[in-house]
């Protein structure tokens, strides 16, 4: 099988599970991620089809959706490229890449390095941040029922991983708990330079919020 009509048939396959997912973790999501990991992995030495694939599985079963269960997407992925007849060595470097990838507060220390992993990441973390990822903010605290703003509760900026994931604070304390310190975790150059402009796009954004907020303008 050649490696176009492996990435297609694994953008069908990614279509069709989630075909019914939280609007900012479906396929649109994914395809964002891909489109920015082929934009960065331009520029940089890497292996192209570990990161076509790693963009297009690394939420195929995001554990915030399974009761916080992180197995189930490294093992949908890994289920899948076997059927698919792919190499050992690239369905390891993609699982590597599924359970490396999540942000899980922060304080996450990595069990496994490459650059295909920091393209990847960097993709995921640019659409978390700029226009997409306030629109993305609101829509999963919609979706979760959450308060848009509540100036009672300060933002927790150094949870564990445990407490990251429990977290159920209202909206806008997300953008200080994980949106705005995103661009000082970049691993690539070209990550850094996106991740920057789409950085002064959100707090352009929250300056507007506090301003409409307190009836100011």
């Amino acid at each position: 099988m050649s490696t176009t009509e492996l990435i297609n048939r694994t953008i069908a396959f990614v279509k069709e599970k989630l075909n019914d997912a939280e609007g900012g973790h479906d396929w649109f999501h994914i395809e964002r991620v891909y489109k920015n990991a082929l934009l960065i992995a331009k520029d940089t030495d890497c292996d192209l089809t570990v990161v076509q694939l790693g963009a297009l599985l690394h939420d195929i079963a995001d554990s915030k959706f399974h009761n916080g269960d992180e197995t189930i997407g490294p093992k949908t992925a890994r289920l899948f490229l076997e059927s698919e007849d792919v190499s050992e060595d690239i369905i390891q470097h993609v699982v590597n890449i599924i359970e490396n990838i999540s942000y899980k507060g922060g304080n996450f220390e990595k069990k496994f390095k490459s650059i295909e992993l920091d393209i990847v990441q960097d993709a995921d973390r640019l659409d978390a941040i700029g226009a997409i990822g306030v629109a993305r903010a609101f829509n999963y605290g919609g979706f979760k029922n959450r308060t848009l703003h509540d100036p009672e509760i300060a933002p927790i900026t150094n949870m564990t991983k445990e407490e990251y994931k429990k977290n159920n604070a209202p909206t806008i304390n997300h953008f200080y708990e994980k949106l705005l310190l995103l661009k000082d975790k970049m691993n690539t150059e070209t990550g850094k330079q996106i991740a920057a402009e789409r950085h002064r796009f959100m707090e352009l954004f929250l300056a507007q919020f506090y301003a409409e907020w307190e009836g100011i303008k």
